[in-house]
């Protein structure tokens, strides 16, 4: 909200157009901060119950330092930078010290609240697949859920995710990542009750042409309850699932 659309707002409230309560009820959903290189979503958290995610890829040191900057004062929430690289991490840590980062997961964040609810279980078919499965592990860690990691369990030796079993019907939402045919989520989506959320990778041979065999595949699935991200998108399925146990266990949004 710029200076004139505050200025307009309170001119409804001073001439009783609408009431000072509604006043700042809008002002709490349209407040964001321009940088020049951003319009920071500061009201994000009011609206979502979690602050804007900065996608690191394709912004600079010096802008994803500014953004993470102004985000850290507007928010005593958990902060994520997804899709970075060590080198980009090592120019921010120099400003903001209180910065972290996991290299597989290609992700830098800002840790202040670390009490963790549920269960969200992420299950990776090998591997190559940890970069997207930590991703999608680290979002939902940071967004308050706790998180079982069940790795390399691919259905080439299905004897390692049935070995899994108790841990996956332990859980209220389960992530399943997987490249190459693509078939880990429809195998757990028939061993579970709760939802799957499937994750195709661009991990694979030639015909799996970048994650497209994966993601066609897990679109198809047989079993219910299966729902699907982009291809190598851990991030998207990781705030997927955490919204989805945070609601299973408090009825509310995060």
């Amino acid at each position: 909200m710029d200076k004139d659309e505050i200025l307009q707002l309170l001119t409804q409230i001073e001439t009783g157009k609408i009431t000072a309560a509604e006043g700042a009820e809008r002002l709490s959903d349209l407040c964001y901060i321009d940088i020049g290189c951003a319009k920071i979503d500061t009201s994000r958290e009011g609206r979502r119950g979690f602050p804007e995610v900065i996608y690191g890829a394709g912004k600079t040191p010096e802008q994803i330092c500014q953004i993470l900057e102004k985000l850290a004062t507007a928010s005593t929430k958990n902060i994520i930078v997804s899709r970075c690289s060590a080198e980009t991490y090592a120019c921010i840590v120099k400003k903001l010290p209180e910065a972290q980062y996991n290299e597989t997961a290609r992700m830098i964040y800002l840790c202040r609240q670390q009490e963790h609810i549920g269960n969200i279980a992420v299950v990776c078919a090998g591997t190559s697949d940890l970069p997207v499965a930590e991703e999608a592990r680290l979002t939902a860690e940071l967004m308050g859920a706790n998180v079982t990691a069940i790795y390399d369990v691919g259905v080439a030796g299905i004897h390692r995710l049935l070995a899994a079993a108790p841990k996956l019907k332990a859980a209220k939402t389960i992530i399943a990542v997987a490249g190459m045919e693509g078939a880990l989520p429809s195998v757990v989506g028939g061993l579970v009750a709760c939802p799957v959320i499937a994750v195709p990778t661009s991990v694979g041979y030639g015909a799996s042409f970048g994650g497209i065999a994966a993601l066609l595949a897990m679109l198809n699935s047989c079993s219910s309850g299966v729902t699907v991200v982009n291809i190598d998108n851990g991030f998207g399925a990781g705030y997927a699932a955490a919204v989805i146990n945070k609601q299973s266990v408090l009825g509310s949004v995060i």
